[in-house]
């Protein structure tokens, strides 16, 4: 596994530095679009937990209109969904914020993943993976079992296989299990056929990321995105 973490990251860096002209036009083209539609901020960030329990700061582009932190009765409705309490049928289980705040632009980003793009950033400076499992916020951590914390055991991902595999409104338990048979079968291959999944989805607008966005809890499910993971 370590020569797997190793050849990993060198690809991944390799990747993102061959796509830094094209992803620096093509971000500087989105924050004037977001400072056009719906002026500053441009940036959502929010603090995630990633490998080894570490702490670090998850960027993304805004897309709702406002960057507002979760209400306690909210943040209390998702603990209750990573402690399993929940049913998954249960309406707007894993959209509890007014989804009415995302804007036209901010849908777009949404649905084709370019609200993603500023995590390369992250991927650079080695807190995040291309690909790997969603990362949540603190206090969703502070409700995992104890196998819920080998998500840790890998660098957090941009996409995942509980993304292209699982569906939004599937139990915490079944996305857990998404992640941990991807850390127990990780390969480059896997990864590429991850990464591949999810640009088809993408550009057929099928795309379940995780909402946390720009607020600071799960606003989608982690076969998806805390909303803008």
């Amino acid at each position: 596994m370590a020569l797997h973490q190793f050849i990993k990251r060198s690809l991944e860096i390799i990747f993102c530095l061959v796509l830094l002209p094209v992803s620096l036009a093509v971000g500087i083209c989105i924050a004037l679009a977001i400072l056009l539609d719906t002026g500053r901020p441009i940036f959502f960030s929010q603090r995630r937990v990633g490998w080894k329990g570490r702490s670090f700061r998850l960027y993304k582009f805004r897309t709702l209109t406002s960057v507002e932190s979760v209400p306690d009765s909210e943040r209390e409705y998702m603990r209750s969904y990573v402690r399993g309490e929940l049913n998954a049928d249960e309406d707007f289980i894993f959209q509890p914020y007014d989804d009415s705040r995302t804007t036209r632009l901010g849908r777009f980003l949404r649905d084709s993943g370019l609200d993603e793009l500023p995590q390369l950033w992250n991927v650079l400076r080695g807190e995040m993976s291309l690909v790997g499992p969603r990362p949540h916020v603190p206090w969703e951590v502070d409700e995992y079992l104890d196998h819920h914390h080998r998500r840790h055991e890998v660098r957090p991902g941009i996409t995942g296989l509980a993304q292209v595999r699982g569906r939004s409104n599937i139990p915490f338990e079944r996305a857990v299990r998404y992640d941990l048979d991807y850390i127990d079968n990780r390969s480059i291959w896997l990864d590429l056929q991850i990464v591949f999944e999810t640009l088809g989805q993408a550009l057929g607008s099928n795309r379940d990321s995780d909402r946390r966005d720009e607020t600071d809890g799960v606003v989608g499910a982690q076969v998806s995105s805390s909303r803008e993971n």
